[in-house]
């Protein structure tokens, strides 16, 4: 279905409004995922460092604890630099992991629980060193064998498992996060750029259909433009020939109509003058009508008749002048009615008409039929083609048989030509278009004819939208050539619009 200008119009806006919206939608889905992803990558941050500061002050804790240990075995001074670097770092290692778990309000009592445990180690610690230094090593290993520094650490590291756990959870539920948002953006991105190629692409076949539809319109307009400049052509050919036909009509018909008057009119005063004698033998007296008798008895027995005679033949002259003038007209005024016919059938059935006069001389008629049909106005071929027969028999050479040809073929798409051709007396070249008039013959007049045959032919060729010429050598033959459109509606249809 052709697109309309309004239908290419609201698609395009249409189109162009779902690829805003779907852009709109990606723009602010990957908007929303990329934060959900930063939300989440802040989180594994935030766990990391949880497990880090843990993991520190876990160390911290158990290095004070192995310095304090290495000292009591050894009572070497040099083993309590652990436990020295311990005690100075404690507290900012305790601060840290007390900041990273600020914002995790379920981890609260376990860093208290933790600070509690530490404290409570850091002090068990410091008073056996404190004790160590002092020379009471029997009282410092004392306070290490009740078992309190132990239990204190076990709940230190109770607490730190419970912090690292809940770490744990929470990093683990970040990255599944991340991973779900990364995963949502990459579908949005590639559900995004899936309806944006859609919406392009249906957008691109809508512009190229249009495109390609001005264009075939363009190219039509272009061969109509052409045809219409042909048939420009061919019309204006056509009136120009009918505008000389029609002048040379007028001048045939009051040239050859005027030479009947001028004779009749020549013959009715001389008439006129016949008619005197008698009447003055009619007015003499006695003596002298007997010297007029003679004179008025040769008038009316000799110079009347012949008077009215040249008249009369001169009325027959005129009537038949008109009634083929009245032929031509009805011709030309006749409804045409387009049919299917089978030119092989129809030249066929014209020769058979004719094919005893032309063996008459030991010749005959062949028929070539190179295109069988053509739609047309069969009254008008009959009469065309029997009119053309007529003339190439009556017009056959004397000294050879008659060889007559009717052939049909295509010249061009959409038409059709049919010649008949005969070796018969031929036309002098300066009769090729004298032929075609009106009331004009060529050659020596000796068959009967008013030389109105081919006039009648042309006139009914040119009625079914053709025109008709002649090829011929005076002496050798002589070829008419219809042309005529291969569908006489497309004719009819040209004429109406």
């Amino acid at each position: 279905m052709p697109i309309s200008q309004a239908f290419f119009r609201r698609t395009n806006l249409l189109l162009m409004a779902a690829g805003i919206l779907a852009l709109v939608t990606i723009v602010a889905g990957s908007l929303w995922l990329t934060l959900a992803s930063e939300r989440s990558f802040a989180q594994v941050v935030d766990a990391r460092e949880v497990r880090s500061a843990s993991a520190d002050l876990m160390s911290l804790v158990q290095d004070a604890e192995t310095g304090q240990r290495g000292f009591l075995l050894t009572r070497d001074a040099t083993y309590l630099a652990p436990y020295t670097e311990a005690v100075a770092r404690f507290e900012e290692r305790f601060q840290r992991l007390a900041e990273a778990v600020a914002d995790e309000v379920d981890m609260g009592p376990y860093a208290a629980r933790l600070r509690r445990a530490l404290d409570a180690k850091m002090a068990e610690l410091a008073e056996t060193v404190a004790a160590s230094q002092r020379g009471d090593f029997a009282g410092a290993l004392a306070l290490v064998e009740d078992g309190r520094g132990k239990t204190l650490m076990d709940e230190a590291r109770a607490a730190f498992a419970s912090i690292l756990e809940r770490s744990e959870a929470r990093l683990l539920a970040a990255i599944a996060a991340q991973e779900t948002a990364a995963s949502r953006l990459r579908w949005v991105t590639i559900i995004g750029a899936i309806v944006i190629l859609g919406l392009a692409a249906a957008a691109a076949w809508t512009i190229l259909s249009y495109t390609n539809e001005i264009v075939g319109a363009r190219r039509e307009l272009e061969v109509l433009n052409a045809g219409l400049e042909e048939r420009v052509r061919e019309r204006t050919d056509a009136l120009i020939k009918a505008n000389q036909e029609i002048q040379r009509f007028a001048y045939i018909v009051t040239h050859d109509l005027r030479a009947p008057l001028v004779n009749i009119m020549g013959f009715t005063s001389e008439l006129e003058e016949t008619l005197k004698p008698i009447g003055a033998y009619l007015d003499a007296s006695d003596d002298k009508a007997v010297a007029l008798k003679a004179e008025a008895e040769a008038a009316l027995k000799t110079d009347a008749p012949e008077a009215l005679e040249f008249i009369r033949s001169s009325t027959r002259k005129m009537d038949g002048l008109i009634n083929a003038i009245l032929k031509i007209s009805r011709e030309g005024s006749r409804a045409l009615k387009p049919e299917r016919v089978m030119l092989d059938a129809l030249l066929e059935a014209a020769a058979a008409a004719v094919h005893h006069q032309a063996s008459e001389t030991g010749g005959g008629i062949a028929i070539e039929a190179k295109t069988d049909r053509i739609v047309s106005d069969r009254f008008s071929l009959d009469q065309i083609i029997g009119n053309l027969l007529d003339n190439a028999i009556k017009y056959r050479a004397p000294d050879r048989p008659l060889q007559i040809v009717a052939r049909t073929l295509a010249p061009r798409p959409g038409w059709v030509a049919i010649e008949i051709e005969d070796n018969g007396r031929g036309i002098a070249a300066s009769d090729h278009e004298r032929i075609f008039e009106l009331f004009r013959r060529s050659g020596t007049q000796n068959t009967p004819g008013e030389g109105i045959g081919l006039a009648h032919v042309r006139t009914l060729v040119r009625n079914l939208g053709g025109d008709i010429t002649v090829r011929s050598e005076f002496g050798v033959g002589t070829t008419f050539t219809v042309l005529l459109p291969a569908d006489l509606r497309s004719v009819k249809r040209s004429h109406e619009s």
